[in-house]
């Protein structure tokens, strides 16, 4: 290996780096992947909240990629100083517990709250305490960058083991202290307030995601404390304990980013999937409002593998789509027949469905009924002998799973059968 001067120095580690590569590359590289997410969600819905968010996972994905050891060499390389990727990592893992202690602010409930909100209102309290805890990052921040510049800890190069080569140098083992108190104060934080917000929250994708954080707060303490024990047998001039700071402790790191990474990622992911399985299961429900009336659509239908290759833009692709539906269903109205809705009414009675798939199956055959109603060229009924059909009062939050339930409902086994009573009957 050589130093940053050019000079071969001895490897000191001994330690592999592409294991360290390929883990600390993937991590930081998906950690990127969810912090773009999270700008792009804050880009269109701006608040406080969202952009914490999208730094705090910002921050530890800079620093992972950096420390790389093929990345921490390149950046010692291009600044002509040994060890500074050093540095630039444990000031990327001190933004992010500067985030953390800012998100365990604002995600701390009131006691009066019972709702399933995430965030905070953003008052004069939570805006203090926000202050107050920044202006100490404010001070830490310098104060390490200090402390590293001045230890005289640039040779050798030691992507692996900076922390226990170097622990013997004062100012050295004053930076690694601060640094690995401030991230074990703020894992404890966040985990804490995670944990507490999560208890409080209903079953889902938003409870899961909460504990996940708490989770992995703690299992990331276990590199703290890894590091620590390390750091302070070095110090001591105690030998044997390197492989907690070498082994251990990044093992810890790499499980509890995984796991932090999974909580910020979770309900967002599940968020898009439900956003994409709703676009994809109203397509039936279109076709058929779109075959009675082709100028309710702003578009032709989509090709099948356009619809399976849907990534971008589904909120608003789903929107339009029940827009447009609904519109369908208002133009269709004058073609149900009475007999249609009480034959799928008495269906439904008898196999027991619940309020939301009653008016789902009353939907469906009704609009079955109506096109070929229309297509066969019957005349529309008068408005005052119109049939109001359920679900058209539906909240904006209801509406969309009323849609996707008559879209499912729309070709099952029970609408045939209702439609065949009201058909035999007519």
């Amino acid at each position: 290996m050589t130093g940053i001067s050019g000079v071969p120095v001895a490897d000191v580690s001994g330690i592999s780096d592409t294991p360290f590569d390929i883990v600390y590359l993937g991590i930081g590289t998906v950690g990127w992947v969810v912090a773009g997410l999270k700008i792009r969600a804050w880009r269109r819905d701006p608040s406080p909240g969202l952009l914490v968010v999208a730094l705090t996972i910002a921050a530890p994905a800079t620093a992972f990629l950096m420390a790389a050891p093929v990345v921490y060499r390149l950046i010692d390389r291009v600044a002509h100083r040994g060890n500074l990727a050093t540095l630039l990592v444990y000031l990327g893992i001190t933004c992010f517990s500067a985030g953390a202690v800012v998100l365990a602010r604002m995600w701390t409930p009131p006691k009066e709250r019972g709702d399933t909100r995430v965030w905070d209102v953003a008052g004069p309290d939570v805006w203090r305490q926000v202050r107050g805890r920044l202006a100490v990052f404010a001070v830490l921040i310098p104060l390490m960058a200090v402390l590293f510049l001045t230890g005289g800890a640039d040779s050798p190069e030691t992507p692996l083991t900076f922390d226990t080569t170097f622990a013997t140098v004062p100012r050295i083992a004053l930076f690694l202290v601060l640094y690995q108190a401030q991230f074990g104060f703020a894992l404890i934080d966040i985990s804490r307030v995670c944990a507490g917000h999560a208890s409080r929250l209903p079953r889902g994708p938003l409870r899961r995601g909460i504990g996940l954080l708490a989770v992995g707060g703690l299992v990331a303490c276990g590199y703290v404390v890894c590091k620590l024990i390390a750091i302070g047998a070095a110090f001591a001039g105690v030998g044997g304990a390197e492989w907690l700071s070498t082994a251990l402790g990044p093992v810890f790191a790499a499980l509890g980013a995984v796991l932090i990474t999974s909580g910020f990622a979770g309900p967002a992911v599940a968020a898009w999937t439900r956003r994409r399985r709703d676009y994809q299961a109203l397509r039936p429900l279109w076709d058929l409002v779109y075959r009675a009336d082709e100028r309710l659509a702003l578009e032709e239908p989509a090709s099948a593998w356009t619809e399976r290759l849907a990534f971008r833009d589904l909120e608003w692709r789903t929107a339009r789509r029940g827009l447009e539906i609904r519109d369908g269903q208002l133009t269709l109205r004058p073609w149900v027949d009475p007999a249609v809705v009480t034959a799928a009414t008495a269906a439904a009675e008898r196999a027991g469905l619940d309020d939301a798939d009653r008016a789902a199956l009353i939907v469906a055959t009704a609009l079955r009924f109506a096109v070929d109603a229309l297509n066969a060229g019957l005349p529309p009924r008068p408005r005052e002998e119109q049939v109001p059909l359920p679900g058209l009062d539906a909240e904006p939050a209801e509406e969309r799973a009323h849609l996707v339930r008559v879209a499912r409902s729309l070709y099952a086994p029970l609408t045939g059968e209702a439609l065949a009573v009201a058909t035999a009957a007519g």
